[in-house]
């Protein structure tokens, strides 16, 4: 699988993701999986690096795992060949969504909050997300190279577009409102409204939609007002 290719598989995942609520930028997910795998989807389907951890099982990580060797920075020394457990999917997305659950965690605050993908990426670093000293600028290095904001632009393109939408249905909605209201009490419902007025069920006749005069006038003629 080329880089390209690897990109084009995780770009609609992540995407959707972000336009479901994700706090993570597709830019930055892509990014990160590149860094975390090299560019190449393992067995396993874990592309973030997410460790087994505490064991505790949720709705996209089952418990499956895999023992595999990785490298580690402490006390600004690199360690290489060090054991660890990964957690192991079903698919790619799920280890999308298990890390979304992890960075609701208060520990990654600035993770979720991050105005921008530069701003992510540092937060994920300050958070202790990687022990990697250069961990905010290989994100960024990535980003830039393979041109990956052009992904947050489409999900803003996608939000302004649907933006859009719903403003346009509002207003149709509003016009409907409108057509249905009148200014001053039809002729037609005319005697169940004074009727409604003299016994104290309104006090206020006009202005009234057409389902409202319509139900004075049933109750009216049922003569129950």
């Amino acid at each position: 699988m080329t880089r390209q290719e690897f990109i084009q598989l995780l770009a609609p995942i992540a995407v959707k993701l972000r336009l479901e609520g994700s706090s993570i930028y597709p830019s930055v997910r892509i990014a990160q999986a590149i860094l975390e795998t090299g560019g190449k989807v393992n067995a396993w389907n874990n592309l973030v690096g997410y460790k087994v951890g505490n064991g505790q099982t949720t709705p996209y990580w089952h418990g499956d795992r895999v023992s595999a060797k990785t490298w580690e920075v402490v006390n600004g020394t690199r360690y290489d060949n060090v054991p660890g457990d990964f957690r192991a999917y079903r698919n790619i997305e799920d280890s999308f969504r298990d890390q979304d659950l992890l960075f609701q965690f208060s520990r990654y605050t600035s993770v979720r909050q991050a105005k921008s993908s530069e701003e992510q990426t540092r937060a994920l670093q300050n958070s202790g997300y990687a022990t990697d000293p250069a961990y905010t600028s290989k994100l960024n290095t990535l980003i830039q190279t393979y041109q990956l904001k052009q992904y947050d632009q489409e999900v803003a393109r996608m939000l302004e577009e649907l933006r859009k939408q719903i403003e346009g249905l509002q207003n149709q909605v509003n016009a409907l409102e409108k057509q249905l209201s009148f200014d001053a009490v039809p002729g037609w419902a005319k005697a169940a409204v004074d009727a409604a007025v003299a016994s104290g069920l309104i006090d206020t006749p006009n202005g009234g939609s057409y389902d409202f005069y319509r139900l004075l006038t049933v109750l009216h003629r049922k003569g129950i007002i």
